[in-house]
């Protein structure tokens, strides 16, 4: 084999963690939120999430740590692949919008329909607005900080994005006990059933975008990083952040 010959010869990588991830992600996300709103089984819930959340956090870690490890075959192409994940992710949204603009249309004057709370809480949708675009901002700096060599100060802003991500879910969990202990539940009408579905798979991709804030984390403490990795992370943080402007002048304000 010549020498040119060789030096295109494509290898095979095998790696476990995608599927682990996978099983993991099926595990934690519809099945116990299925098993613990629809079924209304707690013990199934945590069974799910409890075989499921190891799992996730096992794909994650070694996945990651397989990418700060291993030379990739094509250099830089993950900053390319994710903008068409991301519209994939948009069209799932816009799905949701599309659902819900119809029922709001439909109902004309009579909304919202009976059983939803006579005030809900429009501060509260400002409040994580502004903790989420500030998020952006701090993980923003990050990257500067990581351009420039900083490898202190990218942590520490990463990790302050990682604490407004955790504000904004706690928000999300405070608004959602507020309005389970009023009765207003996912199956209460036909505004509550869109409502939690909305705000629920946006507070998802939340969680999910702080776990791969975790995982870029992690090696961070070890002084490993990966700069299509961290550059990758930030555009799917920015996207949740932009999505979150049409969960809330959507479904809170009109």
């Amino acid at each position: 084999m010549s020498n040119h010959a060789a030096g295109h010869t494509h290898h095979w990588e095998f790696s476990w963690a995608p599927m682990v991830l996978t099983i993991g992600i099926v595990l934690v996300v519809p099945l116990t939120f299925v098993s613990w709103f629809v079924y209304k089984n707690p013990t199934l819930a945590a069974g799910f999430a409890g075989v499921g959340v190891p799992l996730l956090l096992v794909g994650i870690s070694k996945w990651v740590a397989e990418g700060l490890s291993h030379k990739p075959l094509i250099e830089g192409v993950s900053p390319s692949a994710l903008p068409i994940f991301i519209i994939s992710e948009v069209f799932i949204f816009l799905g949701l919008f599309v659902s819900y603009w119809t029922m709001r249309l439909s109902a004309g004057g009579a909304w919202p329909p009976a059983g939803t709370p006579e005030h809900m809480n429009l501060a509260l949708p400002v409040v994580m607005t502004i903790i989420l675009v500030t998020s952006s901002v701090t993980y923003h700096v990050a990257e500067e900080k990581l351009d420039h060599g900083d490898l202190g100060g990218f942590r520490g802003w990463l990790f302050l994005s990682i604490i407004l991500g955790l504000s904004f879910l706690g928000c999300t969990i405070y608004e959602y006990s507020h309005l389970l202990h009023e009765g207003f539940g996912p199956s209460t009408n036909a505004y509550s059933t869109a409502f939690f579905s909305i705000t629920g798979f946006h507070a998802s991709h939340v969680l999910v975008g702080l776990g791969v804030f975790l995982a870029v984390l992690i090696p961070a403490l070890a002084g490993k990083t990966n700069k299509y990795f961290t550059f990758c992370a930030g555009m799917y943080w920015h996207f949740v952040d932009v999505v979150w402007f049409f969960v809330a002048t959507q479904v809170y304000y009109w």
